[in-house]
């Protein structure tokens, strides 16, 4: 992992003006995370698996004194088996850029990228990065006040919408009474964020934690035969067509080592 391509500018004119306008709401809702990064690591069975968990291991510490909020996960259902997802969170742009130059200059970090460029395979085949901006019915991400006896699930959605007047009416849903009936089902979303720099925009991602795969089985469920929620998405549908055209959904697992459990 070169240190350029941690540090690589997030700037356009159009993240900034939206970044801007996350900055208003987030003083006024007295939020401190409003972006929120999504680096997605792929590599190939072989020694890269070794040598990017090394990595991420021996820098997760050090990201975690520069970052607000940081989880580290491994592939358990993605379309690339072979990946890791680094979560991290930010106030601003700003915020975002200072960190990355400070995890860069620090020595463990420095001996760490080190170590992990001496192979001739490359550290990892490919990264993809997202960058997404907090709802506003998003609560803040928080760990954990004890870490659990082992690494909980985390099932990461995201959901396409054809046009932005669809999206916002799928926010609409989740604020109005969808989150509601996911909170009585055991479903409980640390994150609802939209895409501003990424793939297939527009769309919702949000993030859900569950302590086994069995209790993630028993919430959807429970979600799925709630009267009510048939009742929302029939409404939604009549009023807005298919707001979601489609959706992506992959599980994972949080890392020994990640700051987020």
């Amino acid at each position: 992992m070169d240190r350029r391509s941690f540090v690589e500018s997030m700037a356009g004119v159009g993240m900034l003006a939206a970044q801007s306008g996350a900055s208003a709401q987030a003083q006024e809702a007295g939020r401190k995370t409003r972006l929120y990064r999504l680096d997605y690591f792929y590599y190939h069975q072989g020694d890269q698996t070794a040598r990017l968990t090394d990595f991420l291991t021996a820098t997760a510490p050090v990201i975690a004194k520069h970052v607000p909020t940081v989880g580290v996960f491994s592939a358990v259902l993605a379309p690339h088996a072979q990946t890791m997802l680094v979560l991290s969170g930010y106030s601003s742009v700003e915020e975002m850029e200072a960190a990355s130059r400070a995890v860069t200059e620090d020595p463990t970090y420095r001996k760490a990228h080190d170590e992990l460029e001496k192979s001739p395979e490359g550290s990892y085949d490919s990264l993809q990065r997202v960058l997404l901006q907090a709802t506003d019915f998003s609560q803040e991400v928080v760990p954990l006040a004890e870490k659990p006896k082992s690494p909980r699930y985390f099932e990461v959605r995201i959901y396409h919408s054809p046009t932005g007047r669809q999206l916002g009416l799928v926010h609409e849903r989740f604020a109005k009474a969808e989150i509601a009936i996911f909170h009585r089902s055991g479903v409980h979303p640390i994150l609802y964020a939209d895409t501003i720099i990424g793939p297939e925009m527009p769309n919702l991602t949000y993030i859900i934690p569950f302590a086994t795969l069995a209790d993630r089985e028993k919430a959807w469920d429970a979600f799925n035969a709630d009267p009510e929620w048939v009742r929302v998405r029939n409404e939604s549908v009549a009023r807005g067509g298919q707001i979601v055209n489609f959706n992506n959904l992959s599980l994972w697992r949080a890392t020994a080592f990640s700051p987020l459990q």
